[in-house]
């Protein structure tokens, strides 16, 4: 539903598409606390909650930074993404805690509770705040392709290889975000360890994203991401050592290079499609963009548990990560060309 969010974005005020997701997606986490079947726990969780995050999250607060702010916009974007790394750290502890004191399905109310206090006061911010248009774009990121149409921008190879930058860089991301906590506890590590490398990983891409975003506004965004991910390449190789000596000290020097890595996904890639298709049909292209990395993060950990599953071990599920960001650096080395052109 990205396509979809994204594309309204362009007709109407986002604030109001924030508003309803806030709404909607309260009304679906409360419907989760009252699940007695494996499809009703789909249907509420997977479909309905899904659908109102599209309406209120990535998406549109995208499109509203890319109006807003012209010189610094790598760092705006960086900024905001920097609030899953906030919910990483924050609201995972208090909802596990929840979970242990009073059980899920209160859990799921006390959350639904807290989407509708936190989200819909946002959307009305917004709402009132709104910034129609397009904010012009510095002439150093201006291309020839920043007033195409979605229909026009399908010609183009640059497009193609921007999705691609997405699938396959949410793909390899994905895949360890899933995995990272299962492998180290089946090799040996404590649970709780585990579950503080998670949160190394949120603290550390916090600081990737603001970085991050603050260098690419200074430096070619295409070099800030490609450098992300021969991080993030790294971190796997480190990854698979901790697991192989039950290393806590390189289980944690991962986290920090997934955290800085994957951020550079998060937080550059939707900058450098800005930087291509940012004219009045930004929100369109971008939805297409992100639906490119929710399909590369739902089929990335999938074929990592099937490889697991099938060699009873991590080892060609780390090499199918790997490669996965590999291509993903190839093809932002290709737009990066493109630009010198």
């Amino acid at each position: 539903t990205n396509p979809v969010s994204s594309a309204l974005c362009d007709r109407i005020n986002s604030g109001l598409l924030v508003i309803s997701g806030g709404i909607c997606i309260s009304l679906s986490l409360y419907l989760v606390s009252l699940v007695e079947t494996p499809f009703d726990l789909f249907l509420y969780f997977g479909v309905f909650t899904a659908i109102s995050v599209s309406m209120c999250g990535w998406g549109p607060s995208l499109v509203q930074v890319q109006r807003s702010f012209k010189d610094n916009l790598g760092f705006a974007i960086g900024f905001v993404s920097s609030g899953i790394g906030v919910g990483m750290v924050l609201i995972v502890p208090l909802i596990q805690f929840c979970i242990d004191s009073i059980g899920w399905r209160n859990s799921f109310r006390i959350l639904a509770v807290i989407c509708f206090l936190v989200i819909i006061p946002i959307g009305i911010y917004l709402t009132k705040n709104f910034v129609s248009g397009l904010s012009t774009l510095p002439a150093t990121y201006q291309r020839r392709t920043s007033s195409l149409s979605l229909s026009e921008a399908f010609k183009t190879h640059q497009l193609w290889m921007l999705v691609s930058l997405y699938f396959f860089g949410s793909m390899g991301a994905q895949t360890l975000h899933v995995h990272q906590v299962v492998y180290l506890v089946e090799r040996g590590l404590s649970p709780l360890v585990g579950a503080t490398v998670v949160s190394v990983v949120g603290i550390s891409s916090i600081f990737g994203k603001l970085v991050g975003g603050y260098l690419s506004d200074i430096i070619e965004r295409e070099k800030v991401f490609i450098i992300g991910n021969i991080i993030l390449i790294g971190g796997i190789l480190v990854l698979y050592i901790a697991g192989q000596s039950a290393s806590v000290f390189l289980a944690y020097i991962f986290a920090i290079c997934l955290g800085i890595g994957y951020s550079s996904t998060a937080a550059i890639a939707p900058a450098i499609i800005s930087d291509h298709f940012g004219g009045k049909h930004f929100g369109k292209i971008l939805g297409i963009g992100l639906f490119g990395g929710a399909s590369g993060a739902a089929v990335g950990p999938y074929i990592a548990g099937e490889l697991f599953d099938i060699f009873g071990n991590y080892k060609l599920a780390f090499i199918f990560a790997m490669v996965s960001i590999l291509i993903a650096l190839l093809c932002c080395m290709v737009v990066r060309l493109d630009n010198e052109k």
